[in-house]
């Protein structure tokens, strides 16, 4: 991108994403840890034998799972914020004129 062209979609995309995170915090942490811990125990259920037994292998796979849980919900948070912020900083600069100059090239390649 040549001189200032994009530089509206950038800082929304950082704008998303950022905004994304805090989303995340506030609604995606705490159910990302239950579903991932839920997920946990029928994943240690289903290779340990229900009931699960307090052990380490079991506190192991729920931990892992929480984990995962939260990966999760923080990556779909944090991306489709991005892609939401870019779609809408890309909208800006196509209503700003950011076209045009494309529209202008390519006429001049003709």
């Amino acid at each position: 991108m040549k001189g200032t062209q994009g530089t509206l979609r950038n800082k929304l995309l950082y704008g998303g994403a950022g905004g994304g995170l805090v989303c995340f915090a506030i609604f995606g942490l705490l159910p990302g840890s239950f579903l991932g811990g839920v997920m946990g125990l029928n994943i240690a259920g289903s290779i340990l034998g229900y009931p699960v037994a307090a052990g380490i292998a079991a506190r192991v796979i729920v931990t892992l799972s929480m984990l995962t849980g939260i990966m999760a919900s923080g990556l779909v948070f944090t991306v489709g914020g991005a892609v939401a912020g870019w779609l809408i900083g890309a909208a800006a600069d196509a209503a700003a004129g950011g076209i045009t100059e494309h529209a202008a090239s390519a006429d001049a390649i003709k």
